[in-house]
């Protein structure tokens, strides 16, 4: 297929698949706790890139990158934030060696981890330091920037900005929402699904979504929020809620489990899915293959 716009696919009928989970498979290489896992960009490109390699083969029609933490705040905490170019840019190109001309690079950007509400950092250095990583993002050949795991709304709405004003990439919006004791739910900062998806469509997101924190059961009720009938919705759904076993995090949803909800999160108004904490390639392929049913 010819690229085009993710946006525009969607618009023209098609529900796409998007890749999983990329923390696991970097441990399973060989990536150390407390090693920077944007470092591997360079150091280990190959690696990376097999990473986005393995998600192609299992159907994703998108793969992500690996910068979820690649902004210069967080590459501070190794000793790499003059690096922060170099490292996203590179993240950028290991996704775009594995999709090829045919498939989209969404290039990952996370949280920084500063507070505007505390005044631990100013808008205009969030700003900068999210130009830094949208640019290199196109530079190394990405067709979006998936901004994830956001419950900032004003953080999110300044990553928007970087990307729109910068940039000619798409930009996907996503937050992450915790179900809360009187059933509904919210950011960490108290944003509803609504008002998330209304902040971030007026901030110029061409696709917004959900990411994390939840498996696809609760995703189908928070996209029956989000939903809009002109922004494309993407999902990247945990594989269930996670289980510590014998002291560690499990993630207890098989992909058939997942697969079976799939009719249900696209009829809630999903038109892009894939995974993210505890999701494999077979999860994608099983995700994929519901999909394409």
């Amino acid at each position: 297929m010819a690229r085009g716009r993710i946006a525009d696919a969607v618009k023209a009928g098609r529900v796409l698949v998007s890749d999983g989970a990329w923390g696991t498979f970097l441990h399973k290489k060989g990536l150390k706790p407390g090693q920077c896992p944007e470092s591997w960009n360079l150091s280990r490109f190959d690696d990376v890139a097999d990473i986005a390699a393995s998600y192609i083969a299992a159907g994703a029609d998108m793969v992500k990158t690996n910068s979820f933490g690649g902004s210069s705040f967080k590459l501070e905490h190794y000793g790499l934030g003059s690096d922060a170019a170099a490292l996203n840019e590179a993240a950028a190109g290991a996704s775009r060696k594995a999709a090829g001309d045919d498939h989209w690079v969404i290039a990952s950007l996370g949280p920084t981890g500063k507070m505007l509400i505390t005044e631990e950092v100013t808008e205009d250095e969030l700003y900068e330091a999210f130009k830094a990583q949208v640019t290199a993002f196109e530079k190394g050949g990405a067709d979006a920037v998936c901004i994830e795991t956001m419950s900032d709304i004003d953080e999110a709405c300044i990553a928007i900005k970087a990307a729109k004003e910068n940039t000619s990439l798409e930009v996907i919006c996503t937050f992450t929402f915790e179900r809360t004791v009187r059933g509904d739910y919210r950011t960490m900062m108290g944003i509803s699904p609504t008002a998330a998806a209304e902040v971030a469509i007026e901030a110029g997101a061409d696709i917004i979504g959900a990411n994390c924190g939840n498996g696809i059961e609760r995703m189908i009720e928070i996209v029956k929020e989000m939903r809009n009938p002109n922004v494309p919705v993407l999902v990247h759904a945990n594989a269930g809620l996670p289980q510590i076993v014998n002291g560690e995090n499990i993630f207890p949803e098989t992909p058939e489990d997942m697969a079976r909800m799939i009719p249900d999160l696209i009829k809630a108004g999903a038109d892009i899915i894939g995974g993210c904490c505890g999701t494999t390639p077979a999860h994608i392929k099983a995700i994929a293959d519901a999909v394409r049913k």
